[in-house]
């Protein structure tokens, strides 16, 4: 299959970046990876633990994220991870239209950008904060000047308090048992059977490892993500219903 090709390329390449860490003395970074090549990180992390091993996107709530390799205790410093936060906003804010995350994300790939130098972008009302990697932070504060038919301009910035805090929308309700299949079934108000095939297309992740068993009992703390409906935290039980359902809550992410 192409995506078991594409994970066996993604751990080929880590293992090279670790081992040229290890051997040079220097730090060495991946560009940015979504959930489905993180995995093959997780999957051969024990063989890459020898070099030192740590993973960002620039802000908390970052799925996308860049794998560092580096031993600070033995090298005595450290290089940071190479992220810049770029925040884009319209030129007029009266006359601008409401735009998409595919609308800037489809701004920005025309710009010749390959997706793996671009991190996670946040839409807030009419503007958006990306993390992308320095190296192209000069280029887009220049050429991206119009998303759609709204003309903008992109700057490097802080990355702002919002960006560092989760917006949790705190929900509870009943299930039969806390098992993952039947806690997303009723989170996103569908039939059991549905959420089902989301573990068999590879859509589901915990704590950014992908799940592909529906009958995961989940434990207080969870993150889960369902890859096209969202993030939410698993916050526990919280008793039972009459009818001896568990009653549990979850917080979602807006």
């Amino acid at each position: 299959m192409e995506a078991d090709k594409d994970l066996q390329q993604v751990k080929k390449r880590l293992l090279e970046l670790a081992r040229r860490s290890y051997t040079q003395g220097v730090y060495t970074f991946t560009p940015f990876l979504g959930l489905s090549k993180q995995q093959a990180y997780h999957e051969i992390r024990d063989q890459l633990s020898y070099a030192g091993c740590g993973m960002d996107g620039g802000s908390p709530l970052c799925e996308r994220k860049i794998i560092r390799f580096g031993d600070v205790e033995n090298w005595g410093y450290v290089d940071d991870y190479p992220i810049a936060c770029m925040k884009i906003e319209p030129l007029n804010f009266k006359f601008a239209e409401k735009l998409t995350h595919r609308d800037f994300l489809g701004a920005i790939m025309n710009l010749g950008i390959e997706r793996d130098m671009i991190g996670d972008i946040f839409v807030q009302e009419k503007e958006a904060y990306l993390f992308c990697l320095e190296s192209i932070g000069s280029y887009l504060s220049e050429q991206l000047v119009q998303v759609r038919r709204t003309r903008v301009k992109c700057l490097i910035c802080e990355i702002p308090a919002k960006l560092t805090t989760p917006s949790l929308e705190q929900v509870t309700f009943s299930v039969a048992s806390p098992r993952i299949d039947g806690v997303i079934a009723k989170l996103y108000n569908m039939a059991r059977s549905q959420s089902q095939e989301l573990f068999g297309a590879g859509r589901i992740y915990i704590n950014g490892r992908l799940t592909e068993n529906p009958s995961t009992i989940l434990k207080e703390g969870d993150v889960v993500t369902v890859r096209g409906y969202g993030r939410s935290v698993y916050r526990g039980e919280q008793g039972e219903t009459r009818k001896g359902k568990r009653r549990v809550c979850v917080e979602i992410y807006r």
